[in-house]
């Protein structure tokens, strides 16, 4: 049976998404973390405060230079969705502690030693991401990290 709150959030996570000034095709991510049943901060893949974005320059660095999904993070404009939420929520004095991230995709592990380190305790994905090292540290650290599947995707 489908959990009505998680599937609110979820979808709350891809209307997120649609705020992303990702040029790649197919990497616009939005994230929503909530505590008790309350949305604390949410968060999309974009360039920093004063940065241009991929879309202002009309090109994406990681296509530019050939960087496959899933390596070399570091080498990009945009900030990940969780990272943003994440910030917001120390930007703003929001407690996240024991909070449930929903993403709509699978944190890269970069994102993961921050939702670790956050004390989020959940953590609730739809599309997978080739990042397996997350597995591991989310599984170390006794995060409970979910697929989440509709009848569309079971």
């Amino acid at each position: 049976m489908t959990n009505k709150w998680d599937q609110r959030f979820m979808e709350m996570a891809q209307v997120v998404s649609g705020w992303s000034s990702c040029f790649r095709a197919g990497r616009a991510i939005g994230c929503v973390i909530v505590k008790d049943k309350r949305i604390m901060t949410t968060g999309y893949n974009g360039a920093p405060a004063g940065i241009r974005t991929c879309r202002d320059r009309g090109e994406c660095l990681r296509d530019k230079l050939g960087i496959a999904s899933g390596t070399r993070a570091e080498v990009c404009y945009a900030t990940h969705a969780e990272q943003n939420a994440i910030i917001q929520a120390a930007k703003l004095g929001v407690s996240i502690d024991g909070g449930t991230l929903y993403c709509t995709h699978q944190p890269c592990s970069v994102c993961a030693r921050m939702i670790i380190n956050a004390g989020i305790r959940r953590v609730v994905y739809r599309e997978g991401y080739p990042d397996s090292f997350t597995l591991e540290l989310m599984d170390e650290a006794g995060v409970e990290l979910e697929r989440w599947e509709t009848e569309e995707t079971a």
